[in-house]
């Protein structure tokens, strides 16, 4: 029901996710991280939200991402109609797509991060998304968005978008996670949040909120 990307930025450290689907809520149903275990999003023609935390958790316990989505999709009898990507704090990457997922199906691997998708226009979608976080420079929050907006110029969900989300971690800042649950344009209406969170009084505002590393963190 979905497409997602997950990456690691070189340049701050910084990891996160972005995923839209011709569906509601994907933020909710999709995304999930922690910083020190990694970043996972789980979708599918049955998704399990179980499986998001799980892959945390083996993660977090040492597993590289590719051995710990191959441990939780391999103890789950309905793997076939579920699809998993995750990504550990080293930026390795590991995928899992099902094959009772409705077509078109595809992932894309590359360094640093990994695409995915179901119920896409075409296999294309997946490179699409890939290709474009990778061509863009500058802002890591923007590079995932522009392969948003990739994947839906390639072809996107059969259905269209409904929803989309981004989140991203970092030590030295703010969880920023960013939801929209509906939408007749949500990339627009994603596109127009990350902005409003990312500049004004409200970016002045999470520059006092505690941080991995500084938890005690209260500004003037």
């Amino acid at each position: 029901m979905t497409f997602s990307l997950l990456a690691k930025d070189s340049g701050t450290g910084a990891i996160g996710g972005a995923a839209a689907t011709g569906s509601l809520c994907v933020g909710g149903w999709v995304l999930r991280g922690a910083w020190g275990k990694g970043i996972s999003a789980s979708q599918g023609a049955a998704p399990s939200t179980l499986w998001g935390e799980n892959v945390l958790d083996g993660m977090a316990a040492g597993l590289t991402a590719t051995d710990a989505v191959a441990k939780v999709t391999g103890a789950d009898a309905g793997r076939a109609a579920r699809q998993l990507s995750a990504l550990d704090m080293s930026g390795g990457a590991g995928v899992h797509s099902g094959s009772d997922n409705s077509a078109v199906v595809a992932e894309r691997l590359f360094d640093g991060g990994v695409a995915a998708g179901n119920m896409l226009a075409s296999a294309d979608v997946a490179d699409a998304l890939a290709d474009g976080y990778l061509s863009m420079r500058g802002d890591f929050a923007l590079r995932l968005l522009a392969g948003l907006r990739a994947a839906e110029a390639a072809g996107s969900d059969f259905r269209g978008l409904q929803s989309a989300a981004l989140l991203i971690l970092h030590p030295d800042r703010a969880p920023l996670t960013l939801r929209v649950d509906f939408s007749d344009d949500p990339l627009t209406a994603l596109e127009t949040l990350h902005r409003h969170a990312t500049t004004g009084d409200y970016a002045d505002w999470t520059r006092q909120v505690p941080t991995i590393n500084d938890p005690e963190r209260v500004l003037d």
